[in-house]
This record gives structure tokens, C-alpha cells and sequence, in this order.
């Protein structure tokens, strides 16, 4: 379990305030709100790249954490090469193995050998993904993963990270902007407005039986 109350302020405007939030270990979380409402403030300040004011808590130890940003980004040199980022000092032939096999599940396989900052928006998607598939994470915090992506690459994406989150149970926060995609990927929704938590419960029955009208108007716009 994980227990967060942080705060996050840029000289007088207070960006994120969250009293209390807790996360159950194993469970899939889609965070949701309109922009600046905090959502990649959260997911940063989780993934230990911003600080906050406040306290995070671990019921045990810190587990290793796996972070996609909001914008996704691949290294100056091959697709395969990304991928084993990380590895070098691992078994070089096994990795590659795995490696060229969650490319060719993301639909990657002919650009293996391709520099991925020459990617398109959706590929670097795939690719910034398809590391995070490299290793097994405790907790797993992905910011607006298939942006980008058409709707088959977000099918298959959504069908890849359902099968890691399956096997390896991490506890997972998903940043997005849709509805469809946090009633498809997640057991719980987190509503945010104006940098506090609004309203947190099961996605399909908050998204059934909103008890704000924020999150009303939410859902009636972007559903």
C-alpha cells in the first residue's frame, strides 16, 4: 500500500494538494482531469523526478518503480539498442532476445535496426513502452501512454500492458484523458480538480454515478 500526501506549489499558485491518497498494492488507478488539474504533477512527484511538500509512504519498502512521461523520448541510436539500455552488463544474448520480441509485439519489429529519434509520435510510444516491458516493476506510473497511437496501436498496447499487469501485479497510476480507456484499463479512478482529489472510487461506478459535477462535465465532454 501506498499512502500519499503531497503538495506542490510554484510561489503562490498551488498546483497539487492532496490530502490523503491511497493506493492498494496490485491495483490499476486511472488518474483523470482537465488540464492543470495536477495529473502529471502527481505522476511525477510518485516517480521521484519532482519534489513535494509532503510524505509518501510505503507499507514496506519503496518498490522499484517504472515512470513513462507524459512526453515520450528515445536515445540517439537504434530501436534494440534503446532497449537494452540498462542490460549491458546482463546476459547480452538473452536480452536481445527478449528485446526484439516485445518489439515485434508492439508492431516494431522491421525498424529494429532504425535511429529512434527519426520515430514518429506513436512510435516513440510503442518504444518507450516496449522498455518499460524489459523489466518487472512494483509500481508502475505511465502518463498519457497511447497519446499519440491510432486506435489499432492503442488496442494493442492496452492488450500488451493488460498481459505485464497480469503477470507481474504491480500497483499501476494511468494518466489520461479518456473515459473509454480508464473504464477498459483500471479497478479505480481518480478524479482531480483544481490540484485536489475530487472524487476517488470504483472507474465503472464513478463513471455510472458521478457525485460531483465536475466530474459530470468531464465525463459529458470527453465520453
Amino acid at each position: 500500500m501506498i499512502e500519499i500526501g503531497v503538495k506542490k506549489q510554484y510561489g503562490e499558485r498551488v498546483v497539487l494538494d492532496v490530502e490523503k491518497l491511497r493506493l492498494e498494492n496490485g491495483r490499476v488507478y486511472a488518474v483523470m482531469g482537465s488540464n492543470g488539474s495536477g495529473k502529471s504533477t502527481l505522476a511525477k512527484i510518485l516517480a521521484g523526478v519532482l519534489k513535494g511538500e509532503g510524505d509518501i509512504i510505503y507499507d514496506a519498502k519503496k518498490p522499484r518503480t517504472g515512470y513513462m512521461p507524459q512526453k515520450s523520448f528515445a536515445f540517439d541510436m537504434s530501436l534494440t539498442s534503446n532497449m537494452l539500455l540498462g542490460h549491458a552488463f546482463r546476459s547480452r544474448k538473452e536480452y536481445k532476445k527478449k528485446a526484439i520480441a516485445i518489439l515485434e509485439e508492439f508492431g516494431l519489429r522491421a525498424l529494429i535496426k532504425k535511429n529512434a529519434k527519426k520515430l514518429s509520435g506513436g512510435e516513440t510510444e510503442k518504444l518507450a513502452l516496449a522498455r518499460l516491458m524489459m523489466d518487472d516493476y512494483g509500481l508502475l506510473i505511465l502518463d498519457e501512454p497511447t497519446a499519440a497511437m491510432d486506435v489499432n496501436a492503442v488496442e494493442n498496447a492496452e492488450r500488451i500492458l493488460k498481459e505485464y499487469f497480469d503477470r507481474v501485479k504491480p500497483t499501476v497510476l494511468i494518466v489520461t484523458h479518456s473515459p473509454a480507456q480508464a473504464k477498459r484499463m483500471a479497478d479505480e479512478l481518480i478524479f482531480l480538480n483544481e490540484g485536489r482529489v475530487a472524487e476517488t472510487g470504483p472507474v465503472g461506478k464513478l463513471m455510472a454515478e458521478p457525485g460531483s459535477e465536475e466530474l459530470k462535465r468531464f465525463l459529458s465532454v470527453n465520453f
